[in-house]
């Protein structure tokens, strides 16, 4: 596809009657500036790979998706702070929280914090750069509240303004015995989970919704609600759950027990991608991590001796075009040796880090280049089936 910059050809797509009905995959309906997906690369954010960034402080990344270029020293100083100033949550946002249902998913209490922020916070003349720059500093605050309240951990704990965005994240939820480098395997995860090109769902959602003009909260609290569904944003948290049903980290058992659930008709998670055809580099960053930090934890040590045999077994079948381990064969996994045991908050993480990708390509769009008003309105056309004439 070519660059946004670029004038794009008149026909990059014949549609037929087979592409109908298929929820647009493979379709390009527009342009996205922010990242992209490669079959040989991954996932790059504005033409850096993601072996290039994983380094880096989330502010740089943040910069980059907002500024199109890596920061030098003194931007990243300000963004620092800019972030830390707007940190702050109304109160009431989470008055509300106290009273929402404990049983209800972490996922649904994001969406319902979106919505109070957006009622308490939001700019008084939808400015979508203005609102941007605030989700992404507030988002942090909200998710640690949610983790506190839920929980019943206590009350949220004010942010610090003089730190940087992932040591805030964990100063915000007070966990005692969290591992020494949970902190920076958040900054790890909210790097490596930020973007992913634009026609995933939850950030079609999103840009879809803003294109009606909606509020930045409203569009993010849409594609959150996106990304709470089984197919999209839960893959982490069943990946975990495939990996301790595994049982051993032994190379030839845990190949025994792959082949055993694929006999039975079971699914293996956390292996495969709609668009690589080789290791995601996401994933390949994380085992590293756990190499490094976590040698010793089962879950971690499950996670390394399946990346070494499910390949091979799901190779064994010519209908699957990619069977190696991608981003969520081992983040749960990580998580957990971290101290984040609970998966039912793995989704909240995701959806944590990906507000900012989501929230600057609906900013892109909003404010782009030559048009007054941003990009038209999302209304694809659909094709009318089963309505014949007839009379009454």
């Amino acid at each position: 596809m070519p660059d946004a910059t670029e004038a794009a050809p008149k026909t990059l797509f014949e549609v037929t009657q087979e592409h109908l009905n298929t929820g647009l995959r493979g379709y390009p309906v527009g342009t996205c500036r922010t990242s992209a997906v490669s079959p040989e690369l991954g996932v790059t954010y504005v033409g850096y790979t993601l072996r290039d960034l994983q380094d880096l402080p989330a502010e740089d990344v943040i910069f980059l998706l907002l500024n199109k270029e890596l920061p030098g020293e003194d931007q990243r100083e300000a963004l620092k702070a800019e972030m830390g100033k707007r940190s702050d949550v109304d109160p009431r946002v989470f008055d509300a929280l106290r009273a929402l249902p404990k049983d209800g998913h972490p996922m649904e209490w994001l969406i319902s914090g979106l919505s109070i922020m957006g009622m308490t916070g939001k700019s008084p003349d939808n400015d979508y750069r203005e609102d941007c720059l605030n989700l992404i500093a507030r988002i942090s605050t909200l998710v640690a509240a949610i983790y506190r309240i839920r929980e019943g951990w206590g009350d949220p704990i004010e942010p610090r303004h003089d730190l940087p965005l992932h040591e805030n994240f964990v100063h915000m939820l007070g966990i005692e015995d969290a591992s020494p480098v949970l902190s920076e395997l958040l900054r790890l995860f909210y790097v490596l989970h930020m973007d992913h090109g634009g026609g995933n769902l939850s950030t079609f959602v999103g840009k879809a919704i803003a294109s009606g003009k909606a509020d930045m909260y409203s569009s993010i609290a849409g594609a959150m609600a996106a990304l709470y569904g089984p197919r999209h944003g839960r893959a982490n948290q069943e990946c975990l759950a495939f990996v301790k049903s595994i049982g051993t980290a032994e190379p030839e058992a845990a190949e025994a027990r792959v082949r055993d659930i694929l006999a039975s008709g079971g699914l293996v998670f956390g292996f495969g991608h709609a668009v690589l055809r080789q290791e995601d580099p996401r994933a390949d960053i994380q085992y590293t991590f756990g190499e490094k930090h976590f040698p010793d934890h089962e879950l971690v040590r499950t996670a390394l001796a399946l990346r070494k045999v499910v390949p091979g077994v799901l190779g064994e079948n010519p209908k699957i075009q990619n069977p190696y381990p991608n981003v969520d064969a081992i983040s749960g996994s990580l998580l957990t040796a971290a101290g984040l045991t609970d998966p039912e908050y793995y989704t909240l993480l995701f959806g944590w880090s990906r507000v900012a990708g989501i929230a600057t390509q609906i900013l892109d769009e909003r404010t782009y280049p030559g048009k007054k008003d941003g990009l038209p309105i999302y209304r694809p056309k659909y094709v009318a089936e089963g309505q014949t004439p007839r009379t009454r």
